[in-house]
């Protein structure tokens, strides 16, 4: 009985121990969504999002939108637009944004286009090669939606950028701030690489 007694405490430690983690994680993915860090930086780095058939879907116009607002301003003078394509898709989400900012004037020499990212890890470490490559530094505002926020940051320090975040507008519903909460609670003790190759 009096182990039975211990193994029920030390069960009853490890759950709320568990609780509490998930309890911190959630206030800081939750917290960093309300922060906007555009300090300059070496590039502007949109995180790939949905495109329809050559068109932006709303969170990858807000974010694009968000980006050429940042380049005006004279936050960095280049931008990286990222993302690959679904099965079935013709257009990569890299391919739209860059034809989108295109047409909202943003040059095109001041545009780099990263097309094989499945996700934010895979988006972010190619982005590393892309500025690696050119020499242009890897201090970087990345733009994704506010939920995304602590997650992409915490992925751009594992490739080896140094990052701010400047969220998009769209809002962060309850859902996708647990859905991240999950996300960077797994990340954080496998590691991101990991957790990206486990989804992909």
């Amino acid at each position: 009985m009096r182990l039975l007694r211990i193994g029920v405490r030390v069960g009853l430690a490890v759950v709320a121990l568990a609780v509490l983690y998930v309890g911190i994680t959630f206030v800081q993915v939750w917290w960093a969504s309300r922060q906007d860090d555009a300090s300059p930086a070496d590039a502007i780095v949109v995180a790939g999002a949905a495109q329809w058939n050559g068109r932006p879907s709303p969170v990858l116009q807000a974010r694009l939108d968000h980006a050429a607002e940042l380049w005006r301003d004279g936050v960095a003078p280049v931008i990286v637009v990222t993302g690959g394509k679904q099965v079935g898709d013709t257009f990569t989400q890299g391919f739209t944004g860059y034809d989108y900012l295109k047409d909202q004037g943003v040059p095109e020499e001041a545009l780099r286009v990263e097309v094989d990212g499945s996700d934010t890890y895979t988006e972010l470490s190619a982005t590393r090669n892309i500025l690696d490559a050119e020499g242009l530094g890897n201090e970087v505002v990345l733009v994704t939606s506010p939920y995304h926020a602590y997650r992409a940051r915490a992925i751009a320090g594992e490739v080896g950028l140094s990052a701010h975040v400047s969220p998009s507008g769209d809002a962060s519903s309850l859902r996708s701030l647990a859905r991240e909460t999950a996300g960077v609670s797994i990340g954080r003790i496998i590691g991101y690489r990991r957790l990206s190759n486990w989804t992909s």
